[in-house]
């Protein structure tokens, strides 16, 4: 297998903390977005969104959405149950994840690329030119500094998002929370929960991976 990877981008990081969480060994090729690489033909035949993560099977299927990838990750390696043990906990770290995503990673996308000078005619992922809005890059602002509160009251009595086990929904928040630096958002002091288990998911090995 090969992860299309960028060591900066904040997607492909979830894949490679999920992969160390459990040991997997995959062979990385980076892809430069800086110099528009995910944009090029051979990378577009892999990935028609031109986006990264991208895992590339041995069989020459590719899988190019982070919790697919996970998913297939866990089905393949299913120690460390990164989604749960039973029906219960992986329905519930899969919605967790997928608040995270939603409430957080998309509006913390919006204000980043509404705002980065880098960003300019690619205010969204993919390869067709759009414009930015710089009120998107507010608003954005505005609901992941929400969703901080969100965080904060669901860790509230739990060592993590979802109760006593690590999960994708850690891994998830762990990237938004550190992605948020880009706009120059930090976890506030008064948000003693989620500052603690930030601290906690920080110090894991897998977070520098």
């Amino acid at each position: 297998m090969k992860l299309y990877d960028c060591a900066t981008a904040p997607s492909p990081r979830r894949v490679r903390i999920f992969a160390a969480e459990k040991g997997i060994e995959l062979d990385k090729v980076e892809v430069d977005l800086g110099s528009g690489q995910q944009f090029a033909p051979e990378f577009r035949a892999l990935n028609p969104d031109c986006v990264v993560p991208v895992l590339e099977l041995d069989n020459g299927e590719t899988i190019s959405e982070v919790l697919a990838i996970c998913q297939y990750l866990e089905e393949l390696h299913p120690d460390p149950a990164l989604f749960g043990q039973t029906a219960e906990q992986r329905a519930i770290s899969t919605m967790w994840n997928n608040k995270i995503e939603q409430h957080g990673l998309m509006h913390m996308r919006d204000a980043f690329r509404n705002s980065a000078k880098g960003m300019r005619g690619h205010a969204i992922t993919g390869p067709q030119q759009v414009d930015q809005i710089p009120e998107l890059a507010e608003r954005g602002r505005q609901c992941v500094v929400a969703f901080f509160d969100r965080l904060e009251q669901q860790l509230d009595g739990r060592a993590f998002i979802t109760g006593d086990e690590y999960s994708i929904a850690d891994i998830t928040g762990l990237v938004l929370i550190d992605f948020a630096r880009w706009i120059k958002l930090e976890v506030p002091e008064e948000a003693v929960n989620l500052r603690r288990w930030h601290g906690d998911v920080s110090a894991r090995p897998s977070a520098r991976a």
